[in-house]
């Protein structure tokens, strides 16, 4: 869900910053929705929550019931994994804006 509502916030966006001839800098905005688009994109293709690995927490149970990850290892494990998630996101977001800001006026 969180990646389609960024894909429809990205989206709308470009086509009013491209549509206005917003100038190049005023297009680097189209990064906050690339990111929340790629982000959601990655966790649900790498299947693991970005929030419950930087949070430490974990939710196998029903909707709303959270469990501390009390391993160390596994919680430097998750927060790890968590890391890699947001950097490959926001490189997307970086390509995406790039690709946004080099489009011609």
């Amino acid at each position: 869900m969180v990646a389609v509502l960024g894909l429809i916030l990205t989206l709308s966006s470009a086509a009013t910053l491209l549509s206005t001839e917003a100038s190049r800098q005023s297009r680097l905005g189209i990064f906050l929705p690339a990111l929340v688009m790629s982000v959601g994109w990655v966790q649900s293709r790498k299947r693991f929550c970005l929030a419950y690995g930087f949070a430490g927490t974990f939710n196998f149970g029903t909707l709303g019931e959270l469990s501390k990850v009390s391993d160390q290892a596994d919680r430097a494990a998750d927060r790890k994994t968590a890391i890699k998630i947001f950097a490959q996101s926001a490189l997307y977001a970086v390509l995406v804006t790039a690709a946004v800001v080099a489009l011609p006026l």
